[in-house]
């Protein structure tokens, strides 16, 4: 008997398939999908969310500083004339950042071996290519979804049947962040 479910594909869409679906369950907090895939996509995600909480204070604060470039009131950088070339205005900022430590580190890289980068898109039609942004799940896990699980022992997600697909009677599921 294997240790896990085959959902009818070869070992690569498989492994692609679980980790698009982990993704969007962290990503969304909830997804729609079939009894089976769930129960695989369960344990995957819980692993994720126990590695979060484990690490979830394992940090350094650090106060660097940075060069910024100074902007209008457009938000555009300031240029200045400097050798007969345009050149760009920089401030130093000091700023305070969140420096991993190693063992954080690591549970981060272990993150994005199985989660998929997401790119978040703008409702409204105007600027959707220009105001793009790439969101840092790994980041979303350690600040967000990992302080409401501090308390738990496993246990941080659920499945709520809904009913049988029409097409083909395969029984749905809701999977949810509890």
């Amino acid at each position: 008997m294997a240790g896990y479910r085959k959902l009818g594909r070869t070992s690569d869409q498989r492994k692609a398939l679980i980790r698009s679906q982990v993704t969007s369950l962290l990503y969304h907090g909830k997804i729609r999908t079939t009894e089976a895939r769930a129960k695989e996509i369960r344990k995957v995600a819980e692993g994720l969310i126990a590695m979060a909480v484990r690490e979830k204070d394992n940090f350094d604060t650090v106060t660097v500083t940075a060069k910024v470039p100074r902007k209008d009131s457009n938000g555009k950088r300031v240029k200045e004339e400097k050798n007969g070339r345009r050149v760009t205005v920089y401030d130093e900022v000091q700023k305070e950042i969140k420096k991993d430590r190693p063992s954080r580190l690591h549970a981060r890289r272990q993150m994005l071996k199985v989660l998929y980068g997401v790119t978040e898109v703008p409702t409204t039609p105007a600027g959707r290519k220009k105001n793009t942004k790439s969101v840092d799940l790994p980041a979303k896990m350690f600040d967000e979804i990992a302080p409401k699980y501090v308390s738990r022992n496993g246990g941080y997600t659920r499945i709520v049947k809904i009913g049988q697909r029409k097409g083909d009677g395969a029984m749905e599921v809701l999977l949810e962040l509890v």
